[in-house]
């Protein structure tokens, strides 16, 4: 089996380091990619920096086989992210005729020297399609570089998509473990994991903290299914044994 392919997550915005705005772009594209067979192996946050822009984006597209960047497309100042990218591979940023007519299309009288910024593109990139909006993302090499509004990001996944090279889903089955905090199912997971190197085990405790019933979600992730359910029942088995309760969500 070829290795999956392997992508990294640029979120770029002041505003999310400030903590003015939430992020909830990282998850919606795990989700998105990870559904396609896609590892997302990196993700990082920086701010409205040509510099930093630029170092990250170089370094996460020679790791991986996709980037995502989200963030820095508007019409403002400090939405250097298409300059950013056009410098990264060291290209020029001419406006692109598409993005002109798309955009003269939606704005008429009022597309104006701000909304035009929004039409220059990396010499050699293509379009995203933003059914939201229409002010377009662009694609250049393996770099996806997508608008920071989370509606509008999601919009555009769905032209994305069809470009992308896809690998095995990974299956995950979570298991329930109520009354006990991690320290007690620690061994048994370590156990399991040391015996199923090809799997993933992951251990998420609830509760702890606040009033109610504490416990722990085990997780367990492969690409094989079958492999992963004959793994969650002997995982179950073991931690049966030491009487712990257990239940499949």
């Amino acid at each position: 089996m070829s290795a999956p392919p392997t992508a990294a997550v640029l979120i770029i915005g002041d505003e999310i380091l400030s903590g003015r705005t939430q992020d909830t772009n990282l998850s919606t594209l795990a989700r998105f990619l990870g559904a396609l067979g896609i590892d997302v192996l990196e993700a990082r946050v920086v701010g409205d920096r040509e510099g930093q822009i630029v170092e990250a984006l170089n370094t996460l597209r020679a790791a991986h086989d996709y980037v995502f960047t989200t963030g820095g497309i508007g019409p403002t100042h400090d939405d250097i992210t298409a300059d950013c990218v056009a410098k990264a591979f060291g290209v020029a940023l001419p406006e692109h005729p598409e993005a002109v007519a798309i955009l003269e299309r939606r704005y008429g009288d009022d597309f104006n020297v701000a909304r035009r910024r929004m039409t220059r593109i990396p010499q050699g990139g293509t379009l995203i399609a933003n059914p939201v909006t229409d002010a377009p993302g662009f694609q250049i090499g393996n770099v996806f570089v997508m608008a920071g509004v989370p509606k509008i990001m999601q919009a555009m996944l769905e032209d994305v998509a069809p470009r992308l090279r896809t690998g095995a889903v990974v299956h995950a089955v979570t298991l329930r473990v109520a009354g006990v905090g991690e320290g007690a199912v620690a061994d048994v997971l370590g156990q399991a994991a040391r015996a199923r190197r090809d799997l993933s085990f992951g251990s998420y405790p609830f509760g702890h903290g606040s009033v109610g019933e504490i416990g722990t979600q085990l997780v367990v992730r492969g690409r094989d299914a079958p492999a992963v359910e004959e793994a969650v029942g002997e995982l179950t088995a073991a931690l049966t044994v030491q009487g712990i309760s257990v239940s499949r969500l």
